[in-house]
């Protein structure tokens, strides 16, 4: 496995990010955080690992500056600024197919929280540029009627099965998609998956539907 620390221009800032990949893959997974979190999530780098054993490259990056945090910890103004979110996930993603390993991997999402709205917008703007989208515990709802009516990639939600609020407003966002969809509920999972064994099928879901759908691929420059 190979593994460093990245960092990805994104209009006036750096992002932070850590890159690894496995000797051979087919496919990159960027990861979207959510609310308050970033690429040192033990959830998200729990889920990352899984993919890896996969043999999927996995991309986990900041998409907060950490002066932004700072400000964010207090106002909140942040996390919520979904247009901010989608645009560095599209930016992460040109830097990731200008590196020289990554040009022909196929390219996936997986958001979490607030994350998976970027995801899904960003997945709606760059078309088939985007091969599999994956929600755990998201709010795919603040993505918006058109942006999930665009989305071409095949985009898994997974929910806990005690995450009432977010059921329903997963099950709300997965009719608006059009795309080859699936929605899973994990039995017992609250919100974060803190349950034994929930974030172990989360993972496991999310490897599968990865796995499936990225493919080696010839990007459009």
């Amino acid at each position: 496995m190979s593994s460093r620390e990245v960092r990805i221009p994104s209009g006036k800032v750096w992002l932070q990010g850590d890159l690894a990949q496995p000797p051979t893959f087919d496919g990159l997974v960027l990861f979207a955080h959510g609310s308050g979190s970033g690429r040192h999530s033990a959830r998200n780098r729990y889920v990352a690992r899984q993919l890896q054993l996969r043999g999927i490259a996995t991309l986990l990056f900041d998409l907060l500056t950490a002066q932004e945090e700072q400000v964010d910890v207090h106002t909140r103004e942040h996390r919520f600024d979904i247009p901010l979110l989608t645009r560095r996930m599209q930016d992460a993603t040109a830097w990731a197919l200008t590196q020289p390993g990554l040009r022909y991997a196929g390219i996936g999402y997986f958001g979490a929280s607030t994350g998976s709205a970027a995801a899904l917008i960003a997945a709606a703007r760059l078309g088939g540029g985007i091969q599999a989208v994956v929600s755990r515990g998201g709010r795919p709802d603040l993505a918006g009627p058109a942006a999930l009516a665009a989305v071409t990639a095949p985009t898994l939600l997974i929910v806990g099965g005690v995450d009432h609020d977010v059921i329903e407003l997963n099950e709300q966002a997965c009719a608006l998609l059009r795309c080859e969809k699936q929605l899973a509920i994990v039995p017992g999972a609250s919100h974060l998956f803190e349950e034994p064994g929930t974030l172990e099928q989360a993972a496991a879901l999310a490897a599968a539907w990865f796995a499936a759908h990225l493919t080696v691929t010839a990007h459009a420059s």
